[in-house]
């Protein structure tokens, strides 16, 4: 395989995973351990063969970024020679599509469409331009290995997006070269089952569908990978969301509010910290339960084992039904009978760092969040000691 990442580990006695991102990175862990302490900045992306291919992400609708996106494909196209994957709603803007001197670029483009062409194996790094947005929607293209991803902040919050576009060439040489830090943000995931009633029916000997009143019912079932979190809430409707939470098939809580949020380590620092939640370092392993706006003086937000699965039902005495979303996407109804199930996901997002996984978080809660930020108290002297 072409990179891998090298960790340093404290080890107990275990089996020996070997984690996959994209087709051509791996992570090799001690083969020793059932239990490890990691050194989050001791995570490092090595290559082992040159990446050849990059799939570059542009947020849409935002003429700012035109030309960093042009200044970088050419790069990538010309000077590293390498093949560049971009989305073909991206190439259909007309500061694109009519620009006659980025037309030899776009030649060398191979593009794709979401939802309809699976670019999963061809890509060996990702790199994203705009706001932490561009990361969920990268994290979305991927339902299973994610290849590694470079997001520069180029957006307006910035807390996932740690690269300046200044000095991009050599950031990028830097990748390609195979020195970087890297750190794994976990996902969810969540399978959304529901039920469809149908009134049962039958044709008679003049073709006329007869109806008897007798209901059947079917079931449909999705998938989602989520990076940041879930979101059920009680929609348009004015009464209470009224939702049944289950743990390991074992119900814990029924939640009475606004909603609940279940979220990952990197979701923490969104809409979990403005519910009131605690803010999680990407490398914990765990998920957290946030209620919104709780009818309740004691519900406080948790943290449970990423291990765990949870389950979420309307409860069967709720006046109205919910509405769940998945990194703010994909948003849908959720009737009686339909349950949501979350499990933390085999395939986190290999994140990119521009210095190393501890530093860099405490450096986007510093700058993006302003994280304890106080005026500081002034210093006493020995004269106002006696007062």
């Amino acid at each position: 395989m072409p990179w891998s990442l090298h960790l340093r580990t404290q080890s107990l006695h275990g089996p020996s995973p070997v984690t996959t991102f994209g087709p051509k990175a791996c992570m090799l862990q001690n083969p020793h351990a059932v239990m490890h302490i990691q050194d989050p900045a001791s995570q490092r992306l090595t290559w082992n063969k040159p990446p050849k291919s990059v799939l570059v992400i542009k947020k849409i609708r935002d003429a700012s970024l035109l030309q960093p996106f042009k200044e970088l494909c050419r790069f990538l196209t010309e000077v590293k020679s390498m093949i560049v994957y971009v989305e073909k709603k991206v190439l259909e803007d007309p500061a694109i599509s009519g620009d006659e001197n980025f037309a030899a670029v776009t030649k060398k483009f191979c593009t794709f469409r979401e939802d309809l062409d699976d670019i999963s194996n061809r890509v060996d790094f990702i790199i994203c331009l705009g706001g932490d947005g561009t990361l969920l929607y990268a994290s979305s293209l991927f339902q299973e290995s994610v290849p590694p991803v470079m997001s520069f902040h180029l957006g307006s919050l910035g807390f996932l997006t740690p690269f300046k576009f200044e000095n991009y060439q050599s950031q990028v040489n830097q990748i390609i070269e195979g020195n970087a830090a890297i750190v794994l943000r976990s996902r969810l995931k969540v399978r959304v089952l529901k039920e469809n009633w149908e009134k049962k029916s039958r044709v008679d000997e003049k073709g006329i569908i007869l109806t008897n009143g007798d209901i059947e019912s079917s079931r449909k079932a999705m998938q989602y990978q989520v990076l940041n979190e879930v979101v059920v809430d009680r929609g348009p409707s004015s009464y209470l969301s009224n939702v049944d939470l289950f743990l390991d098939g074992h119900l814990i809580t029924t939640v009475q509010g606004d909603g609940v949020i279940v979220s990952t380590p990197t979701g923490s620092t969104a809409y979990a910290v403005a519910a009131g939640a605690s803010m999680i370092h990407p490398n914990v392993p765990a998920i957290m339960i946030t209620p919104i706006c709780p009818h309740s003086l004691s519900f406080r937000p948790i943290v449970v084992p990423a291990g765990v699965e949870l389950k979420i039902m309307l409860s069967c005495d709720a006046r109205n039904t919910a509405w769940v979303s998945f990194d703010g996407r994909k948003r849908q109804e959720i009737c009686h009978g339909d349950s949501i199930t979350i499990t933390t996901s085999c395939f986190p997002v290999p994140s990119i760092c521009f210095r190393d996984p501890v530093n860099d978080w405490f450096e986007s809660l510093a700058q993006c969040l302003h994280w304890n930020v106080r005026k500081k108290q002034n210093y006493l002297s020995s004269e106002d000691e006696e007062f």
